[in-house]
């Protein structure tokens, strides 16, 4: 799916109504959102468990038949064995893709790139070594944690390429000639999530990215006209909410579809 004309489109959903409706709308593949994710829950990114976070990759399966790429944030653990038992788990699931960052929940800060090359090869070799290859993606977290150096960015994609990685992903990227030097500088096809000021998906596509994430920004979008319509009715006692409501059709595509 990573070689076709154009980038895939990798659509992050937050449940499994979401991900009906994305696929009734015609992606060709699915992500989970640890933020998106996170926010059905009432918390933070970065607080969801391993069990939760497992368990909602599970729902998405479920929920469509399209495959399913799965945010496993830093893999729930610094240690590369217990990254590995993450990713079985994963897999255990039915999970056709999933992801592991080089970003440290417990200690907050950026792995050396040594541990974080360790890491991504534990990952590998259980995600490729199981009865069904599931592809592995490996994120550079430098930009997206506010150290956008692009050198060592480019360090770690090729350390995490070596390792095993199947595709490769700094999110944060938004500028054109950055996007550019990471895709010249390796062979795996590149992700990039959708961020104000990104060039368009036709745009990427000429550079070489393979593959368009959004993250948690369409789960944000829905709470974000939650919060519109809201606000009107508590100011305004007004109902133009109501106009933004949506296509019913919509709905009764997607959940009728099976």
């Amino acid at each position: 799916m990573h070689g076709g004309p154009e980038p895939l489109l990798l659509a992050n959903a937050w449940d499994a109504g979401s991900a009906k409706v994305l696929a009734f709308l015609g992606f060709r593949a699915l992500a989970t959102t640890s933020a998106g994710h996170a926010a059905t829950l009432g918390r933070q990114d970065g607080l969801v468990t391993r069990d939760e976070a497992i368990a909602h990759a599970a729902d998405l399966v479920a929920a469509t038949d399209l495959p399913v790429n799965a945010d496993l944030e830093d893999g729930f653990s610094d240690d590369p064995e217990q990254v590995a038992e993450t990713v079985r788990l994963a897999a255990g699931v039915g999970v056709a893709g999933l992801s592991i960052e080089d970003w440290s929940r417990t200690r907050r800060e950026i792995h050396d790139i040594g541990l974080a090359r360790a890491r991504v090869n534990a990952a590998a070799e259980a995600a490729h070594g199981g009865p069904k290859r599931v592809v592995l993606t490996g994120r550079a977290e430098n930009y997206f944690r506010g150290a956008p150096d692009v050198a060592d960015t480019i360090a770690r994609l090729q350390a995490f390429q070596e390792a095993g990685a199947d595709v490769l992903y700094a999110p944060g990227l938004v500028d054109a000639d950055d996007v550019r030097r990471v895709v010249e500088s390796v062979d795996r096809p590149v992700n990039v999530v959708a961020r104000p000021g990104l060039p368009s998906v036709a745009e990427l596509g000429r550079i070489g990215v393979r593959r368009v994430s959004v993250g948690g920004a369409f789960a944000l979008v829905a709470f974000g006209a939650v919060a519109t319509a809201a606000r009107e009715l508590l100011n305004s006692g007004t109902y133009g909410f109501l106009a933004q409501a949506g296509d019913a059709d919509v709905l009764r595509g997607a959940f009728d579809a099976d």
